[in-house]
Parts: structure tokens; C-alpha cells; sequence
């Protein structure tokens, strides 16, 4: 369902959903593989005027990145969500709300994927939870040109669903590991940005 590809970043006035479900294609590919050079390179030309809180997480990302090369990513990735054995950090909901692995959330994430005529591809090993697979979702959702899949409410139910209960505190732990550079970064967005999605949802 998701995949390591190159994130195209869009002007402005090409719409707040554009920007929503780019922004969830980016978290899919950072948080599915370490980047890659080309990537990095986007991320380090990046624009970083951009006003608010989602503004301010953004600039210390791509500050961050300024700082960094694909190899010390590649290896802050792997000792993060990897490691040897048990990863430090872990990536999939299932964990999150039940303390364990391929457990009761992922076979009710799965209904809901088939209901939606969605699968996961034969070349990705990750299970449905893990984080870059659920933006991918999300991102499908909101850019998807099929108008029975791509609306709001079928949105917020997604993400109320499988994501808002344990989204917060993945990020917060990212974010509170002391080998965490980067990706505390990418983790600080991430947090406001589904908090801001959050608020959204609530008014709708």
C-alpha cells in the first residue's frame, strides 16, 4: 500500500487537500525507509516560510536535514525501528494499542482495507498498521480520484478508527529517544500535523 517514492511538492494555490495529502505521502516514505539521497536533497531545498505551528515543525525538520547526509539517516532509521531483535521504537498501531504484534487492531484494520477494495502489495513485507502504510491510506483518501472513497467522512473514520488513539504517543516516543535527531524532527510534524487533523475532524 505504501512505497519509498519520490514526494513532488506542490505550489500553494493548488489547494489545502493537495498539500493534506502530500504531506501524508511524505510521512509514509520517510517513516517507511530512511531517505534517500535524492530525497534528502528535496527536503534540504525546501521552502521554510511557512507560518504556524505546522510552519515551525517543518522548518526544524528541514533544518535538521541541512545538517545530515542519507548515510547518518540510513543509520539513525535502522538502530530507531530496526535494531537487533525487538526495535527500540516501534511502528505499528497493533503494538501501541495492544502491547503486542498482528493482533485484534490489524485483522479489524484489514476488514475495513477489503471493504474498501484496498490491499497491501506483494512487495511490501511491513504489516497494514505499520505508520507509513496508514498516511499512505490517508493519502489515498484524500487524493484519490474515486469520489466514493476520497470524501471526508470516510477520512475521519479512517483515521478515528486506526490511527487517533495511539498516533500521539508513537510520536512522542520518537521524539523522547536520545538517539532520535531526524526522525525526533520528522516526529515533532507528524505530531502537530495529525493534532491540527485532529481539531479538523472534531468540527466536521
Amino acid at each position: 500500500m505504501t512505497s519509498a517514492h519520490a514526494i513532488k511538492f506542490e505550489t500553494q494555490d493548488q489547494g489545502e487537500e493537495t498539500a493534506r495529502a502530500d504531506l501524508y505521502g511524505l510521512l509514509a516514505t520517510l517513516f517507511y525507509a530512511p531517505p534517500s539521497s535524492a530525497l534528502l536533497a528535496t527536503l534540504v531545498s525546501a521552502q521554510t516560510n511557512g507560518e504556524g505551528v505546522l510552519g515551525a515543525a517543518w522548518t526544524v525538520l528541514v533544518e535538521v536535514a541541512r545538517s545530515a547526509n542519507a548515510e547518518v539517516l540510513r543509520e539513525e532509521y535502522e538502530q530507531l525501528f530496526i535494531g537487533v531483535g525487538k526495535p527500540e521504537v516501534m511502528l505499528y498501531g497493533s503494538y501501541y494499542l495492544s502491547g503486542f504484534l498482528m493482533e485484534k487492531p490489524l485483522a479489524a484494520l484489514r476488514t475495513d482495507l477489503a471493504q474498501m477494495g484496498l490491499q497491501r502489495a506483494d512487495a511490501i513485507t511491513e504489516s497494514e498498521d505499520h505508520i507509513a502504510s496508514l498516511c499512505e491510506v490517508m493519502r489515498y483518501l484524500i487524493a484519490s480520484d474515486d469520489v466514493l472513497q476520497a470524501n471526508v467522512l470516510n477520512q475521519k473514520k479512517f483515521f478515528g478508527t486506526h490511527m487517533q488513539a495511539w498516533i500521539l504517543n508513537l510520536c512522542d516516543a520518537i521524539s523522547g529517544h536520545p538517539n532520535a535527531k531526524f526522525y525526533a524532527a520528522l516526529a515533532g510534524l507528524s505530531k502537530v500535523f495529525f493534532e491540527v487533523e485532529m481539531q479538523a475532524f472534531d468540527m466536521e
